[in-house]
C-alpha cells in the first residue's frame, strides 16, 4: 500500500442545525483509505454511514447539514475548505459516488448514453464522436453486455442489475481514483448482487481504484473488504482487518452484529438454527438512538451487555488494539 493515503479523513463533524441546538449524525469520524483498498463502513441504519459518504462528496444540502469541525483531505486537497464551484472539478473526475437506488439516481427521460455522456463532457472538451467513445468504454468496463444498445436505452428498459452497472459505468466514465458505494446492492438479488461485487473487486484489482462501501450485510463484507468500520450513532468504534474483524471481533457492537447473523454450516449445507428450532437468532436489544436522544458517555452503553458505570458518562475515544485495529471501548481502556 502507498504509505501517504488517498482519502484522509481527520475529526470530521457534520452538524444539522435546528431552532434549539445542533444534532450531529457524524461525530468526530477519522479514518484514511488507501490506494487500491476496500473499506467497508458497516452499522445499523441511521448510523450515519451515508451522512458521511455524503460529506466527503460535498453533497449534503446546506441548510440543515454543515460542516461542524474536521478536516478532508484527498491526495492533497483540502476538500472541506472548497468552494461549491471547485468541488464540482473534483465530484467525478476523482471521486466518483454509486447511489443506493438507481432508478431514482437516472433521470427517466435521457438515455443511460446520454446521463454518461453529461458526466463525461462536465469535465472533458471532447469531440462528440471521442465523447461516444469514452462512453461505450465506460459501458464495456462495467461489462455491459452489449455497450451500444444499452447506450440507447433508457432507465426503465433495464433490469435492476443493468441499472446498477449504468450507474457503475456513470462513475467510472471519467476514471476516478475513489469510488464511493452507497449500498448498491441492497435492491439486487444473491446472484446479481454477486456479479457486481466480482466487478468491483476486478476493478479494484486491475485499475488501482480505491473503494468506501457502505453497508449492512456481512456477505458482502466478508467479499469485499479489506479493513471495516463499523459506526454507531454517528461515531466510529471500530476499525479492523475484515479477516480480524471476522475471528476477533473487538467492540461489543461489533460482536452483536456478528452474533446476530444465521450460522451456516458449510459440511451440512443447512443454516445451523434449523437443527434446534427452539434456539433463537441472537438480537440486539432496543434501537439506534435518535439525534435528539444520543446518550450522554458511550452511545452503544444502553444496549450493552458489558457497560460499567463510566459507560454513560465518559465517551470513549478510537485506541489501538493491535496492528492496524482501533477500537473505541472502556473494555480496552480498563485494562491498560
Amino acid at each position: 500500500m502507498n504509505d501517504s493515503p488517498l482519502l484522509r479523513v481527520t475529526s470530521l463533524k457534520i452538524a444539522i442545525r435546528t431552532r434549539e441546538k445542533d444534532l450531529f449524525p457524524v461525530n468526530s469520524v477519522s479514518f484514511h483509505i488507501n490506494k487500491g483498498e476496500c473499506v467497508c463502513l458497516v452499522g445499523e441504519s441511521g448510523c450515519g454511514k451515508s451522512v458521511t459518504a455524503l460529506s466527503l462528496m460535498g453533497l449534503l444540502p446546506s441548510p440543515p447539514f454543515h460542516l461542524a469541525g474536521g478536516e478532508i483531505f484527498f491526495k492533497d486537497l483540502a476538500i472541506h475548505a472548497m468552494s461549491s464551484l471547485e468541488l464540482q472539478d473534483i465530484r467525478g473526475r476523482h471521486m466518483a459516488m454509486i447511489f443506493q437506488e438507481p432508478m431514482t439516481a437516472l433521470n427517466p427521460v435521457f438515455t443511460i448514453g446520454e446521463q454518461i455522456a453529461e458526466a463525461v463532457n462536465a469535465h472533458f472538451s471532447f469531440s462528440p464522436e471521442e465523447t461516444r467513445k469514452k462512453t461505450l468504454a465506460a459501458l464495456e468496463m462495467a461489462e455491459m453486455p452489449d455497450p451500444g444498445l444499452y447506450a440507447a436505452s433508457y432507465p426503465h428498459q433495464l433490469s435492476g442489475g443493468m441499472r446498477q452497472r449504468a450507474m457503475i459505468a456513470m462513475a467510472l466514465a471519467c476514471t476516478p481514483s475513489l469510488l464511493i458505494a452507497d449500498e448498491p446492492t441492497t435492491a439486487l438479488d444473491v446472484s446479481t448482487q454477486d456479479q457486481i461485487l466480482q466487478l468491483m473487486n476486478s476493478l479494484r484489482e486491475k485499475n488501482g481504484l480505491s473503494l468506501l462501501f457502505i453497508t449492512h450485510n456481512m456477505g458482502v463484507v466478508a467479499q469485499i473488504a479489506q479493513r471495516v468500520m463499523i459506526m454507531y450513532a454517528g461515531r466510529l468504534v471500530e476499525i479492523s482487518p475484515v479477516e480480524e474483524f471476522f475471528t476477533k471481533p473487538r467492540h461489543p457492537y461489533s460482536k452483536a452484529l456478528l452474533d446476530s447473523i444465521p450460522k451456516y454450516d458449510s459440511i451440512s449445507g443447512q443454516d445451523e438454527n434449523t437443527n434446534n428450532r427452539k434456539e433463537r437468532l441472537s438480537t440486539i436489544p432496543g434501537n439506534v438512538p435518535s439525534l435528539e436522544a444520543i446518550p450522554s458517555g458511550c452511545p452503544f452503553h444502553d444496549r450493552c451487555p458489558n457497560a460499567m458505570a463510566r459507560c454513560s458518562i465518559e465517551t470513549p475515544l478510537l485506541m489501538e488494539t493491535g496492528r492496524d485495529t482501533e477500537v473505541a471501548c472502556h473494555l480496552y481502556s480498563s485494562c491498560r
